[in-house]
């Protein structure tokens, strides 16, 4: 009886974030990486010029600071927002808007005001699924108490767990839904092309000073990470699959720490099953559980979308508009449906390794992702309004050409790896514009 009042609190929760047609919005995260402009390394939070005192030069702009304790480790101004990840990441979150004009302003509003601290001290904001440079054993991590939790965690779990902590750097997108049947819909679509979207966006040529061993090394990072927390739902292509299925994953897992008398304490390897009371709990504390686990597609009061490679502009503002195209029009949400009806579990985890070979020229379903990830983007030109079908350029230019953010770099090699990676540098990118 318990079990089954304990699914019930995670369904109204599911519930409790349907919205009308009308209401949808779209949320964005774009995690970067601050640079040393001559070495690529890595810079600390740590220390003289280190991320922390770029936090506090953005305070001085006139950015809220939020502290922990002695440290400065996020920034809200307007509808931005700035937090530290255990590697020192900077990761932007905007309010979410229906208008991706109305995002894109906020974003290189942001990058307004951080690059010109960055240019005085050499360093630069960079946009890559990994660290080029830096080895993660030589990043100390960020003083956050939920982070000395997770590292501790992860010790005995993936061979890559403390990477994906330190070392990764993602775009998620985050959509509404109007029902528990419009979340089916869209959560099964997205967990089918789990491998399209990884293979479109990948963007690691370089790990940890070498030449990535294969391509979308953050992708194998997640394999090897947890496998309880992260990869493919396994009920997510389930026929009966619904706000329950999800439920039952949050609270089959451990939160790896929890809440009590107002301080993170360890949950001491518990499932949530065995710390969620039905009778006594709060809001907080569901939401708690739910970010604990980081699988592909994510379910909170919105659905996430984690597979793509942290990648510069305006390539990421494609990526959001091909999110909105597809999945925010109808017509275009049936045809994706009857295009992802025969796909299983396993072929979508067959294809996730093949990528790991052959990058997009991998084949899922006798389909290379190439040739997918092309009919995603015409079929999102089809569903979206004139004025933002042209975000979708980059995306389709990079596509018509046959690369992936990986390849470009790849193609570039031969310049030097500095030369490589200039178009991920965002303050380049931002000079270009003011020129």
């Amino acid at each position: 009886m318990k079990y089954k009042e304990q699914i019930d609190i995670f369904k109204d929760y599911f519930k409790n974030g349907e919205k009308k047609r009308e209401d949808f919005k779209l949320g964005v995260e774009f995690e970067h990486f601050v640079i040393d402009k001559d070495t690529l390394k890595t810079i600390s939070y740590y220390g003289k010029s280190g991320v922390a005192e770029t936090l506090k030069d953005l305070e001085n702009l006139g950015y809220e600071a939020l502290y922990e304790g002695e440290y400065i480790l996020g920034l809200q101004k307007d509808k931005k927002h700035i937090t530290t990840e255990p590697g020192s990441q900077l990761e932007l979150s905007i309010d979410a808007s229906l208008s991706i004009k109305e995002l894109e302003e906020e974003y290189l509003d942001f990058l307004q005001d951080i690059i010109p601290i960055l240019n005085k001290k050499n360093q630069a904001i960079i946009a890559t699924g990994y660290h080029p440079e830096t080895r993660i054993d030589e990043i100390k991590l960020l003083p956050k108490k939920r982070y000395d939790f997770m590292y501790d965690y992860f010790k005995t779990k993936g061979t890559h767990a403390h990477n994906m902590m330190k070392g990764t750097a993602a775009l998620q997108v985050a959509i509404d839904y109007e029902s528990q049947e419009d979340y089916i819909k869209k959560f099964k679509i997205l967990n089918a092309l789990t491998p399209v979207f990884y293979a479109m966006f990948e963007n690691a040529y370089y790990f940890e000073g070498e030449k990535a061993p294969f391509h979308n090394m953050r992708s194998f990072i997640w394999e090897n990470c947890d496998k309880d927390r992260s990869g493919v739902m396994p009920s997510s292509l389930d026929s009966d699959y619904n706000y329950g299925k999800y439920a039952e994953y949050i609270l089959e897992g451990c939160p790896i720490f929890i809440y009590k008398d107002g301080r993170e304490v360890s949950a001491k390897g518990k499932d949530i099953k065995e710390l969620l009371d039905p009778y006594d709990f709060t809001k907080e504390e569901i939401e708690h559980y739910l970010t604990m686990f980081f699988p592909d597609v994510r379910t909170k009061k919105y659905i996430e979308i984690r597979m793509m490679d942290s990648v510069p502009y305006p390539l990421n503002f494609s990526a959001i508009a091909l999110f909105k195209g597809l999945l925010y029009n109808e017509e275009n949400l049936e045809k994706l449906l009857e295009f992802v009806k025969c796909i299983t579990l396993k072929d979508v985890e067959e294809a996730k390794h093949r990528m790991m070979e052959e990058g997009l020229k991998a084949e899922f379903n006798g389909i290379t992702l190439l040739e997918i990830g092309k009919f995603l983007v015409e079929l999102s030109h089809k569903g979206l309004d004139g004025e933002e079908k042209r975000y979708l350029e980059p995306l389709k230019e990079m596509l018509d050409s046959g690369k992936s953010p990986y390849e470009i770099t790849k193609s570039l090699e031969g310049k030097g790896k500095k030369e490589s990676l200039n178009w991920c540098i965002l303050n380049n990118l931002l000079e270009d514009k003011n020129e």
